[in-house]
Protein backbone atom coordinates (compact mmCIF):
# COMPACT_ATOMS: atom_id res chain seq x y z
CA UNK A 1 0.00 0.00 0.00
CA UNK A 2 1.11 3.56 -0.68
CA UNK A 3 0.43 6.44 1.69
CA UNK A 4 -0.05 10.20 1.37
CA UNK A 5 -0.12 13.00 3.90
CA UNK A 6 -3.60 14.18 4.82
CA UNK A 7 -3.27 17.88 4.08
CA UNK A 8 -0.80 19.63 6.36
CA UNK A 9 -1.37 17.10 9.11
CA UNK A 10 1.04 14.45 10.34
CA UNK A 11 -1.41 11.71 9.37
CA UNK A 12 -0.50 9.34 6.56
CA UNK A 13 -3.56 7.85 4.88
CA UNK A 14 -3.59 4.90 2.52
CA UNK A 15 -3.84 5.86 -1.14
CA UNK A 16 -6.93 3.66 -1.31
CA UNK A 17 -9.71 4.45 1.15
CA UNK A 18 -12.46 1.97 1.97
CA UNK A 19 -15.82 3.48 1.02
CA UNK A 20 -18.74 2.04 2.96
CA UNK A 21 -22.00 3.44 1.62
CA UNK A 22 -23.21 -0.05 0.63
CA UNK A 23 -23.01 -1.31 4.22
CA UNK A 24 -26.56 -1.84 5.46
CA UNK A 25 -28.17 -1.83 2.01
CA UNK A 26 -26.29 -3.98 -0.49
CA UNK A 27 -23.97 -5.43 2.15
CA UNK A 28 -24.88 -7.06 5.46
CA UNK A 29 -23.17 -6.26 8.75
CA UNK A 30 -20.99 -9.38 8.43
CA UNK A 31 -20.01 -8.51 4.88
CA UNK A 32 -19.11 -5.00 6.00
CA UNK A 33 -16.94 -6.36 8.81
CA UNK A 34 -15.28 -8.79 6.41
CA UNK A 35 -14.47 -5.95 4.01
CA UNK A 36 -12.93 -3.86 6.79
CA UNK A 37 -10.84 -6.78 8.04
CA UNK A 38 -9.60 -7.69 4.57
CA UNK A 39 -8.80 -4.09 3.63
CA UNK A 40 -6.72 -3.71 6.80
CA UNK A 41 -4.68 -6.78 5.90
CA UNK A 42 -3.81 -5.09 2.60
CA UNK A 43 -2.58 -1.91 4.27
CA UNK A 44 -5.71 0.25 4.08
CA UNK A 45 -5.95 2.47 7.16
CA UNK A 46 -8.55 4.97 5.92
CA UNK A 47 -12.32 4.36 6.18
CA UNK A 48 -14.93 6.82 4.92
CA UNK A 49 -18.61 6.97 5.83
CA UNK A 50 -21.42 9.50 6.46
CA UNK A 51 -24.48 9.97 8.63
CA UNK A 52 -26.54 9.80 5.40
CA UNK A 53 -25.51 6.23 4.54
CA UNK A 54 -26.67 3.58 3.53
CA UNK A 55 -27.25 4.67 -0.06
CA UNK A 56 -29.74 5.33 -1.54
CA UNK A 57 -30.69 7.54 1.37
CA UNK A 58 -33.94 6.72 3.13
CA UNK A 59 -35.26 7.03 6.66
CA UNK A 60 -35.22 3.27 7.25
CA UNK A 61 -31.44 3.00 6.74
CA UNK A 62 -30.36 6.43 7.99
CA UNK A 63 -27.13 5.98 9.98
CA UNK A 64 -27.01 2.23 9.38
CA UNK A 65 -23.55 2.29 7.81
CA UNK A 66 -22.10 4.10 10.81
CA UNK A 67 -23.76 1.54 13.07
CA UNK A 68 -22.09 -1.31 11.20
CA UNK A 69 -18.68 0.36 11.45
CA UNK A 70 -19.44 1.04 15.12
CA UNK A 71 -20.17 -2.61 15.82
CA UNK A 72 -16.82 -3.48 14.21
CA UNK A 73 -15.04 -0.90 16.40
CA UNK A 74 -16.76 -2.29 19.49
CA UNK A 75 -15.44 -5.76 18.64
CA UNK A 76 -11.96 -4.43 17.80
CA UNK A 77 -11.20 -1.77 20.42
CA UNK A 78 -7.48 -2.48 20.13
CA UNK A 79 -7.59 -1.50 16.44
CA UNK A 80 -9.30 1.90 16.74
CA UNK A 81 -5.93 3.69 16.71
CA UNK A 82 -4.94 1.76 13.60
CA UNK A 83 -7.63 3.35 11.44
CA UNK A 84 -8.24 6.89 10.27
CA UNK A 85 -12.00 7.29 10.39
CA UNK A 86 -13.87 9.89 8.35
CA UNK A 87 -17.57 10.73 8.39
CA UNK A 88 -19.79 13.55 7.15
CA UNK A 89 -22.63 15.83 8.23
CA UNK A 90 -25.41 16.17 5.66
CA UNK A 91 -26.22 19.56 4.21
CA UNK A 92 -29.69 21.01 3.54
CA UNK A 93 -32.18 18.97 1.55
CA UNK A 94 -35.93 19.14 2.08
CA UNK A 95 -36.22 15.42 1.34
CA UNK A 96 -34.17 14.65 4.45
CA UNK A 97 -36.58 15.93 7.08
CA UNK A 98 -35.88 12.76 9.05
CA UNK A 99 -32.27 13.93 9.47
CA UNK A 100 -32.40 16.44 12.27
CA UNK A 101 -35.56 17.99 10.82
CA UNK A 102 -33.95 19.08 7.50
CA UNK A 103 -30.21 19.33 8.17
CA UNK A 104 -28.11 22.48 8.06
CA UNK A 105 -24.70 23.63 9.30
CA UNK A 106 -25.80 25.74 12.25
CA UNK A 107 -23.83 25.12 15.47
CA UNK A 108 -26.80 23.27 16.96
CA UNK A 109 -27.26 21.01 13.94
CA UNK A 110 -23.58 20.22 13.51
CA UNK A 111 -23.21 19.38 17.20
CA UNK A 112 -26.23 17.08 17.11
CA UNK A 113 -25.02 15.42 13.90
CA UNK A 114 -21.55 14.83 15.32
CA UNK A 115 -22.80 13.43 18.63
CA UNK A 116 -25.18 11.07 16.82
CA UNK A 117 -22.36 9.89 14.54
CA UNK A 118 -20.02 9.31 17.49
CA UNK A 119 -22.71 7.29 19.22
CA UNK A 120 -23.36 5.13 16.17
CA UNK A 121 -19.64 4.69 15.48
CA UNK A 122 -18.95 3.68 19.10
CA UNK A 123 -15.98 6.02 19.34
CA UNK A 124 -15.06 9.20 21.21
CA UNK A 125 -13.69 11.01 18.17
CA UNK A 126 -13.46 10.96 14.39
CA UNK A 127 -10.22 11.76 12.63
CA UNK A 128 -11.85 13.65 9.76
CA UNK A 129 -15.24 15.38 9.88
CA UNK A 130 -16.60 16.55 6.53
CA UNK A 131 -19.41 18.80 5.31
CA UNK A 132 -21.22 16.53 2.88
CA UNK A 133 -22.39 19.20 0.42
CA UNK A 134 -22.70 23.00 0.38
CA UNK A 135 -25.26 24.78 2.51
CA UNK A 136 -25.94 27.26 -0.29
CA UNK A 137 -27.41 26.90 -3.76
CA UNK A 138 -24.60 26.21 -6.19
CA UNK A 139 -23.58 23.67 -8.80
CA UNK A 140 -22.79 20.24 -7.39
CA UNK A 141 -24.01 16.63 -7.80
CA UNK A 142 -23.60 16.85 -11.56
CA UNK A 143 -25.08 20.31 -12.07
CA UNK A 144 -23.06 22.49 -14.41
CA UNK A 145 -23.48 26.18 -15.16
CA UNK A 146 -23.73 28.28 -12.02
CA UNK A 147 -26.92 30.36 -11.79
CA UNK A 148 -26.85 32.97 -9.06
CA UNK A 149 -29.93 33.80 -6.98
CA UNK A 150 -29.55 37.29 -5.54
CA UNK A 151 -31.82 36.67 -2.54
CA UNK A 152 -29.97 33.49 -1.51
CA UNK A 153 -28.21 33.97 1.82
CA UNK A 154 -25.37 31.52 1.32
CA UNK A 155 -23.11 29.99 3.93
CA UNK A 156 -21.90 31.63 7.15
CA UNK A 157 -18.36 30.35 6.66
CA UNK A 158 -17.02 31.99 9.84
CA UNK A 159 -19.63 30.41 12.09
CA UNK A 160 -19.23 26.97 10.52
CA UNK A 161 -15.46 27.06 10.97
CA UNK A 162 -15.90 28.35 14.54
CA UNK A 163 -18.09 25.35 15.30
CA UNK A 164 -15.64 22.89 13.78
CA UNK A 165 -12.76 24.53 15.65
CA UNK A 166 -14.66 23.99 18.91
CA UNK A 167 -15.07 20.30 18.08
CA UNK A 168 -11.30 20.11 17.60
CA UNK A 169 -10.58 21.82 20.91
CA UNK A 170 -13.00 19.42 22.61
CA UNK A 171 -11.17 16.43 21.14
CA UNK A 172 -14.24 15.21 19.23
CA UNK A 173 -12.65 15.62 15.80
CA UNK A 174 -9.03 15.92 14.73
CA UNK A 175 -9.41 17.57 11.30
CA UNK A 176 -12.18 18.75 9.00
CA UNK A 177 -12.82 18.59 5.29
CA UNK A 178 -15.27 19.56 2.56
CA UNK A 179 -17.25 17.57 0.04
CA UNK A 180 -18.97 18.40 -3.24
CA UNK A 181 -17.55 21.91 -2.95
CA UNK A 182 -16.73 24.48 -5.62
CA UNK A 183 -13.51 26.51 -5.98
CA UNK A 184 -15.17 29.62 -4.52
CA UNK A 185 -16.60 27.77 -1.55
CA UNK A 186 -13.29 26.06 -0.87
CA UNK A 187 -11.37 29.33 -0.88
CA UNK A 188 -13.93 30.93 1.45
CA UNK A 189 -13.48 28.09 3.92
CA UNK A 190 -9.70 28.42 3.63
CA UNK A 191 -9.99 32.16 4.32
CA UNK A 192 -12.17 31.57 7.39
CA UNK A 193 -9.85 28.84 8.68
CA UNK A 194 -6.79 31.07 8.30
CA UNK A 195 -8.48 33.89 10.23
CA UNK A 196 -9.13 31.49 13.09
CA UNK A 197 -5.69 29.91 13.10
CA UNK A 198 -6.94 26.47 12.06
CA UNK A 199 -5.89 26.45 8.41
CA UNK A 200 -3.79 23.34 9.06
CA UNK A 201 -6.93 21.54 10.23
CA UNK A 202 -8.72 21.90 6.87
CA UNK A 203 -7.13 18.96 5.10
CA UNK A 204 -9.28 17.51 2.33
CA UNK A 205 -12.08 17.79 -0.15
CA UNK A 206 -14.19 14.82 -1.25
CA UNK A 207 -15.49 15.38 -4.76
CA UNK A 208 -16.32 13.10 -7.67
CA UNK A 209 -13.44 12.18 -9.96
CA UNK A 210 -13.20 9.47 -12.58
CA UNK A 211 -12.43 8.92 -16.24
CA UNK A 212 -16.04 9.94 -16.90
CA UNK A 213 -15.84 13.09 -14.80
CA UNK A 214 -12.55 15.00 -14.69
CA UNK A 215 -14.16 18.38 -13.98
CA UNK A 216 -12.12 18.57 -10.75
CA UNK A 217 -9.09 19.35 -12.89
CA UNK A 218 -10.55 22.65 -14.10
CA UNK A 219 -10.49 24.73 -10.91
CA UNK A 220 -10.07 22.48 -7.92
CA UNK A 221 -6.82 20.68 -8.76
CA UNK A 222 -4.73 23.84 -8.41
CA UNK A 223 -6.32 24.59 -5.04
CA UNK A 224 -5.60 21.06 -3.84
CA UNK A 225 -1.91 21.34 -4.73
CA UNK A 226 -1.24 24.94 -3.71
CA UNK A 227 -3.29 24.88 -0.49
CA UNK A 228 -2.44 21.26 0.41
CA UNK A 229 -6.07 20.21 0.58
CA UNK A 230 -5.96 16.95 -1.31
CA UNK A 231 -8.74 15.24 -3.19
CA UNK A 232 -10.56 12.27 -1.72
CA UNK A 233 -11.96 10.96 -5.00
CA UNK A 234 -15.42 9.41 -4.83
CA UNK A 235 -17.26 7.37 -7.49
CA UNK A 236 -13.93 6.54 -9.18
CA UNK A 237 -15.64 3.75 -11.15
CA UNK A 238 -18.70 5.79 -12.14
CA UNK A 239 -21.21 3.56 -10.29
CA UNK A 240 -19.71 0.54 -12.02
CA UNK A 241 -19.72 1.90 -15.57
CA UNK A 242 -15.91 1.71 -15.61
CA UNK A 243 -15.82 -1.95 -14.57
CA UNK A 244 -17.14 -3.28 -17.87
CA UNK A 245 -20.15 -5.03 -16.34
CA UNK A 246 -22.59 -2.63 -18.00
CA UNK A 247 -20.98 -2.69 -21.45
CA UNK A 248 -23.42 -5.15 -23.00
CA UNK A 249 -26.23 -5.46 -20.47
CA UNK A 250 -27.52 -4.24 -17.12
CA UNK A 251 -27.14 -7.04 -14.57
CA UNK A 252 -30.17 -7.58 -12.36
CA UNK A 253 -28.06 -7.37 -9.20
CA UNK A 254 -26.20 -4.25 -10.32
CA UNK A 255 -26.74 -0.90 -8.66
CA UNK A 256 -28.31 0.58 -11.78
CA UNK A 257 -30.96 -2.15 -11.79
CA UNK A 258 -31.59 -2.04 -8.06
CA UNK A 259 -31.67 1.76 -7.88
CA UNK A 260 -32.58 3.18 -11.33
CA UNK A 261 -32.75 6.75 -10.02
CA UNK A 262 -28.98 6.65 -9.47
CA UNK A 263 -28.38 7.44 -13.13
CA UNK A 264 -25.65 10.08 -12.90
CA UNK A 265 -23.11 7.98 -14.82
CA UNK A 266 -25.35 5.96 -17.13
CA UNK A 267 -26.40 8.37 -19.87
CA UNK A 268 -25.90 7.33 -23.48
CA UNK A 269 -22.67 9.31 -23.97
CA UNK A 270 -21.28 8.11 -20.65
CA UNK A 271 -22.04 4.48 -21.56
CA UNK A 272 -20.38 4.76 -24.95
CA UNK A 273 -17.35 6.55 -23.53
CA UNK A 274 -17.04 4.01 -20.72
CA UNK A 275 -16.98 1.21 -23.30
CA UNK A 276 -14.01 2.88 -25.02
CA UNK A 277 -12.08 3.15 -21.76
CA UNK A 278 -12.98 -0.41 -20.81
CA UNK A 279 -11.79 -1.76 -24.16
CA UNK A 280 -8.54 0.18 -23.83
CA UNK A 281 -7.90 -1.53 -20.51
CA UNK A 282 -8.60 -4.98 -21.92
CA UNK A 283 -6.36 -4.32 -24.92
CA UNK A 284 -3.53 -3.67 -22.49
CA UNK A 285 -4.01 -6.68 -20.24
CA UNK A 286 -5.79 -4.82 -17.43
CA UNK A 287 -9.29 -5.05 -16.08
CA UNK A 288 -11.34 -1.89 -16.68
CA UNK A 289 -11.52 -1.23 -12.92
CA UNK A 290 -7.77 -1.57 -12.48
CA UNK A 291 -7.04 0.94 -15.23
CA UNK A 292 -9.68 3.42 -14.09
CA UNK A 293 -8.42 3.35 -10.50
CA UNK A 294 -4.73 3.37 -11.47
CA UNK A 295 -5.33 6.54 -13.48
CA UNK A 296 -6.79 8.30 -10.44
CA UNK A 297 -4.00 6.99 -8.21
CA UNK A 298 -1.47 8.71 -10.47
CA UNK A 299 -2.91 12.23 -10.14
CA UNK A 300 -0.68 14.71 -8.24
CA UNK A 301 -3.64 16.36 -6.48
CA UNK A 302 -4.95 13.07 -5.05
CA UNK A 303 -4.74 12.22 -1.37
CA UNK A 304 -6.88 9.06 -1.41
CA UNK A 305 -9.06 7.16 -3.84
CA UNK A 306 -12.32 5.95 -2.26
CA UNK A 307 -13.10 2.43 -3.44
CA UNK A 308 -16.36 0.66 -2.68
CA UNK A 309 -17.40 -2.91 -3.40
CA UNK A 310 -20.35 -5.20 -2.88
CA UNK A 311 -18.36 -8.44 -3.20
CA UNK A 312 -15.00 -9.53 -1.86
CA UNK A 313 -13.78 -10.25 -5.40
CA UNK A 314 -14.54 -6.66 -6.38
CA UNK A 315 -12.69 -5.37 -3.33
CA UNK A 316 -9.63 -7.49 -4.14
CA UNK A 317 -9.61 -6.27 -7.74
CA UNK A 318 -9.93 -2.65 -6.64
CA UNK A 319 -7.14 -2.96 -4.08
CA UNK A 320 -4.80 -4.43 -6.69
CA UNK A 321 -4.84 -1.11 -8.58
CA UNK A 322 -2.42 0.43 -6.08
CA UNK A 323 0.40 -1.63 -7.60
CA UNK A 324 -0.34 -0.71 -11.22
CA UNK A 325 1.52 2.03 -13.09
CA UNK A 326 0.05 3.04 -16.43
CA UNK A 327 2.41 3.31 -19.38
CA UNK A 328 2.84 6.52 -21.34
CA UNK A 329 1.07 4.83 -24.24
CA UNK A 330 -2.01 4.05 -22.13
CA UNK A 331 -2.05 7.55 -20.65
CA UNK A 332 -1.85 9.04 -24.15
CA UNK A 333 -4.77 6.88 -25.28
CA UNK A 334 -6.78 7.94 -22.23
CA UNK A 335 -6.20 11.57 -23.14
CA UNK A 336 -7.33 10.96 -26.70
CA UNK A 337 -10.62 9.50 -25.49
CA UNK A 338 -11.02 12.32 -22.97
CA UNK A 339 -10.52 15.00 -25.64
CA UNK A 340 -13.14 13.42 -27.88
CA UNK A 341 -15.68 13.06 -25.06
CA UNK A 342 -14.72 15.27 -22.11
CA UNK A 343 -16.61 14.74 -18.85
CA UNK A 344 -19.65 12.86 -20.20
CA UNK A 345 -20.94 12.31 -16.66
CA UNK A 346 -20.15 15.39 -14.55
Amino acid sequence: MKFNKLGNSDLLVSQLCLGTMTFGEQNTEKEGHDQINYALTKGVNFIDTAELYSVPARAETYGRTEEIIGSWIKKNRNKREDIILATKAAGPNDAFEYMRGVPNFSPQHLRKALHQSLNRLKTDYVDLYQLHWPERKTNFFGKLGYQHESDETGTDFDTVVDTLAKFISEGKISYFGLSNETPWGTMKFIEAAKKRGVADKLVSIQNPYSLLNRSYEVGMAEISIREKIGLLAYSPLGFGMLTGKYDDATPEDGRLSLFPKMARYSGDLARETAKRYNQLAKDNGLTPAQMALAFINSRPFLTSNIIGATTMDQLKENLSSVNISLSDEILTSIEEIHKSAPNPAP
